[in-house]
């Protein structure tokens, strides 16, 4: 852990401001920086002018929302990722067998980050593409990574977290979220029929690394409130999973029962 005496205040200062813009609060002001963070407003200023200088901060009116400077840290981050490369051609050759849109996922705290998308035949159109943020409870992506975690590292997780509801199938509780986790660790797998979007499926499985760890998840989505017939859910279940076995293989994981 690095100690703090060798951190840089003005820095520090300035990534804690580009924090205070997620979702929720897309636009700031030098006088609200100044207050949530608890600095004199001519600092903030000159953050934010120097935030705005390396366009990661863009002006609109007498606000301040992220620039497009975030998005090429964003996308090198993403790019400079090993397992990006490995991933892809498995990705993509889901896509081809599947006709469905597939993704692999990283989890950063109660968010999964999509690192490769394959957009699918469909004409269904969807506004998830590589660097799109989701809720880890509501997902079935989410949720066969957070199924890793230990129940007191689930609990630290989600201590004092509001638990938003995008359809009614959506996790309500912490208690049902890890009812479903249970069920989603025994199967290996996560299946989701209208829990985040009300006309999506999805279904998805845990890659692994060397050391047995869950690192990322890999899977498919449909554009039907229901998965299908038992033949095509199965189907799609052996393609999701044989998928993330392979991703797991290249980044040296093997299973237990391996010979």
């Amino acid at each position: 852990m690095t100690e703090g005496r060798y951190i840089v205040p003005a820095l520090e200062r300035g990534l804690k401001l580009l924090t205070l813009l997620d979702r929720s609060r897309t636009e700031i002001s030098p006088a609200e920086a100044a207050r949530l963070l608890q600095m004199p407003r001519s600092s903030a200023f000159r953050i934010i002018q120097t935030l705005e200088h390396f366009a990661l901060l863009e002006r609109v009116g007498n606000q301040y929302r992220l620039g497009p400077g975030v998005l090429r840290f964003g996308f090198e981050y993403v790019a400079a990722l090993p397992i990006t490369d490995i991933a892809r051609p498995v990705v993509d050759r889901m896509r081809d067998i599947t006709s469905l849109a597939a993704q692999l996922a990283i989890r950063d705290g109660r968010e999964i980050v999509f690192v490769v998308r394959a957009m699918g035949a469909s004409a269904f159109a969807s506004n998830v593409t590589v660097g799109t943020r989701l809720p880890a409870h509501a997902t079935a992506m989410g949720r066969v990574m957070l199924a890793d975690l230990s129940g007191p590292q689930l609990r630290e997780l989600y201590a004092g977290a509001r638990f938003e509801q995008f359809t009614e199938q959506s996790p309500r509780t912490f208690a049902e979220l890890v009812r479903l986790l249970r069920d989603d660790h025994a199967r290996g797998h996560a299946t989701s029929e209208a829990r985040f979007e009300a006309g999506i499926s999805a279904i998805a499985a845990p890659v692994r690394d060397g050391t047995g760890r869950v690192v990322a998840a890999v899977g498919v989505s449909i554009p039907h409130p229901r998965i299908g017939p038992e033949s095509v859910r199965n189907n799609l279940v052996k393609q999701v999973v044989s998928a993330a076995a392979e991703i797991s293989g290249r980044l040296n994981h093997r299973p237990a029962n391996a010979a």
